[in-house]
């Protein structure tokens, strides 16, 4: 009678891994990568429209007292969206720090 080594036992998950071809595995990595939609991203994209529409609120209102233009209305519009804009930025602000401190305060 002979002794045989026994292979070393491997969870289902690790044979899954090693009998799965490297081709099905890349793509899934490519599509992974080309999707930057992270909320981070969709955070910093926020921002930066809310500074962007600051940005030409305050060049149209530039415009308007040096007198390259006499649309006071368009300056009062864009002053508005710009106030929207950051109004709205603390806001979210706001209700995130709200849920931070609510979580931190939970029990464990």
């Amino acid at each position: 009678m002979s002794i045989t080594a026994t292979p070393p036992l491997s969870s289902p998950l690790q044979q899954v891994q090693r009998t799965e071809p490297a081709a099905i595995q890349r793509p899934m990595a490519r599509a992974s990568e080309a999707t930057e939609d992270t909320f981070g991203n969709r955070v910093s994209e926020a921002l930066q429209s809310v500074n962007d529409q600051q940005q030409k609120a305050a060049q149209a209102a530039r415009d308007f007292s040096a007198g390259r233009t006499d649309d006071l209305v368009g300056v009062m519009v864009e002053q508005q969206l710009s106030s929207f804009g950051f109004e709205m930025t603390k806001q979210v602000r706001n209700r995130a720090l709200t849920a931070y401190r609510d979580i931190m305060n939970m029990p464990v």
